[in-house]
């Protein structure tokens, strides 16, 4: 069994004269990803690694959310090949997973995380929202076999807001 927790940026900033790669998020990006991380701390979540998109943004919003959830630094990497948008090399991404992983975690960037979340879940999204966080439960016992899976939980900070 393997389990992917999806997590897409928070909500960046286009106030700065900066290339995309480089956005920063904005203030209501930073309370969200406090607001959805913190409500995540309330469960118990094993991750055995965590890859982050190595744009500012997602960095960010990941490094809020080892904060709050108190997830070791060291379980994360960076990859470039997540700066994806189509969501090709998110699928790559997971695929090369070692077996050892059973517990998955990435931050990334739309439309990557709606398209993956709509081919291998089995509940339909229209949008991930930004810094929207979807687990899908895999029968599988080693990435490669990546299949239809089961969405088990979203978590959005609308939810929240309610």
């Amino acid at each position: 069994m393997k389990n992917l927790i999806l997590i897409r940026h928070a909500k960046s900033s286009w106030q700065y004269d900066v290339i995309d790669h480089e956005r920063p998020l904005n203030e209501k990006g930073i309370q969200d990803a406090h607001m959805v991380s913190s409500h995540l701390a309330l469960k118990k979540m094993n991750i055995d690694t965590v890859l982050c998109s190595d744009a500012v943004r997602t960095k960010t919003t990941a490094d809020i959310f080892f904060k709050n959830l108190k997830i070791d630094q060291s379980l994360m990497k960076l990859d470039d090949e997540l700066y994806d948008f189509s969501g090709n090399n998110l699928i790559r991404v997971i695929k090369r997973c070692p077996d050892s992983v059973n517990h998955l975690m990435i931050f990334c960037h739309n439309h990557a995380i709606t398209s993956f979340v709509n081919t291998y879940g089995d509940k339909y999204i229209e949008n991930v929202p930004t810094c929207g966080v979807v687990s899908i439960e895999f029968a599988i016992e080693n990435w490669k076999e990546l299949t239809k899976g089961k969405t088990v939980s979203t978590l959005f900070p609308r939810d929240l807001r309610e």
